[in-house]
């Protein structure tokens, strides 16, 4: 007997029986007498649902059974199943959508489908044509549209090795280690072939069919797209995002790119000028430090980075190479420092170095004449200054 899910695709829920309850890797399963829920397979998800209220996380197939895995586990006996719904629906709509996509392509444009994909929220098929052109995406997708209006019926059947071999199937990929009848999937009027996943009754069930974009794949070209629930939610989405975009560009759909591109030269111009006073800030600073008398400069700085110690440092450092520099700045709620020596200066920065990271609480590391980390708290600023600053450091 076909399992229910193959007898009536649109059954939501079912009386059946647990034949036998076992573990795999830690997770239950059971073994149901009939099911409604599709185990993964030939591009398509598994179904999920609930089992006498338990969920039902996974279906796959296991040497000629199909294991239904669940949150927890289920003595046997009779229990209720029932079927996420929405979720198959959207996986019927997606598929049949890809039986239609894939008949057109090849009876308009002679591309084979080699491949398919049915994604948690992007499809794709696999097309055996170097590239695409936006002319050809919007032709095949208007040819799909009209395919959708036309309503063509959609069936499912079982024919002998020995039929099928009479009949005129588009593609003849079977399962490896095959045997018995084959499921053969009819759009009528249009399309035939090897399937055994759950399809819509007609094409009209689509509701519709969006091409999104194509990149190149293996000389082949990989085609996204979404059907029915799927484009409709697309389209609230980027209809919310406008929203948002037209409040705060202050432009109507049309002109949103044209107002963002504005944006962001103007951000640019004024990154381009907060750069330049970073720098003249950074010169300013390093000659007023390198006035500092005696032998250690320092300073602290709310809010800059490491980059921004580092310039100063060596703007310091050439204006002065027989001078160190210890340098420290708070930068989103995290301590930076910074101990740097010229090549006049005597100043041993990895020893010192470590003490500093060490009074600060901080990690860090360096070689030669410099020595950078960051600490949790620049609590201690003033204690490891102090320790700089002892004679003979």
């Amino acid at each position: 007997m076909l399992p229910a899910y193959e007898r009536d695709p649109f059954a939501t829920s079912l009386e059946t029986r647990i034949l036998r309850c076992g573990e795999e890797q830690g997770r239950p399963f059971v073994l149901l007498e009939d099911t409604i829920l599709y185990p993964e397979g030939g591009g398509q998800p598994c179904d999920r649902g609930t089992l006498n209220g338990v969920a039902v996380l996974d279906v796959q197939k296991r040497d000629g059974e199909i294991r239904h895995y669940l949150g927890s586990p289920v003595p046997e006996g009779p229990v209720s199943l029932k079927l996420d719904w929405q979720r198959r629906f959207d996986h019927m709509q997606q598929h049949t959508g890809q039986h239609l996509l894939t008949a057109v392509a090849q009876d308009q444009f002679k591309w084979a489908t080699t491949a398919f994909h049915l994604g948690g929220t992007v499809c794709d098929i696999e097309l055996d044509a170097a590239s695409l052109s936006l002319r050809d995406l919007e032709v095949l997708e208007e040819a799909v549209a009209a395919e959708i209006r036309a309503r063509r019926e959609v069936s499912a059947r079982w024919v002998s090795p020995e039929a099928y071999g009479q009949e005129a199937v588009r593609s003849r990929g079977l399962p490896d280690g095959h045997t018995g009848d084959i499921r053969l999937v009819q759009i009528a009027g249009m399309d035939l072939n090897t399937c055994g996943g759950t399809h819509l009754r007609h094409t009209g069930e689509i509701e519709a069919l969006k091409l999104l974009g194509t990149e190149s794949i293996r000389g082949g070209t990989r085609l996204f797209y979404v059907a029915g629930r799927r484009a409709r939610l697309r389209l609230g989405a980027h209809e919310a995002r406008n929203a948002g975009l037209r409040n705060l560009l202050g432009a109507p759909d049309e002109e949103l790119v044209p107002a963002l591109q504005i944006k962001l030269d103007q951000l640019l111009a004024l990154e381009r000028r907060s750069r330049k006073l970073e720098e003249d800030l950074a010169d300013y600073q390093a000659a007023a430090l390198a006035a500092q008398p005696g032998p250690l400069a320092e300073a602290h700085l709310e809010g800059r980075d490491m980059a921004f110690l580092q310039k100063l440092a060596r703007g310091v450092l050439t204006a002065d190479p027989a001078k160190a520099v210890f340098l420290t700045a708070d930068m989103a709620g995290q301590g930076l420092f910074l101990l740097s020596a010229g090549e006049g200066s005597s100043l041993d920065v990895p020893a010192l170095g470590k003490a500093v990271a060490e009074a600060l609480g901080a990690k860090g590391g360096g070689s030669g004449k410099s020595f950078q980390g960051k600490a949790p708290s620049l609590a201690a600023r003033a204690g490891a200054l102090a320790r700089l600053r002892e004679p003979g450091a």
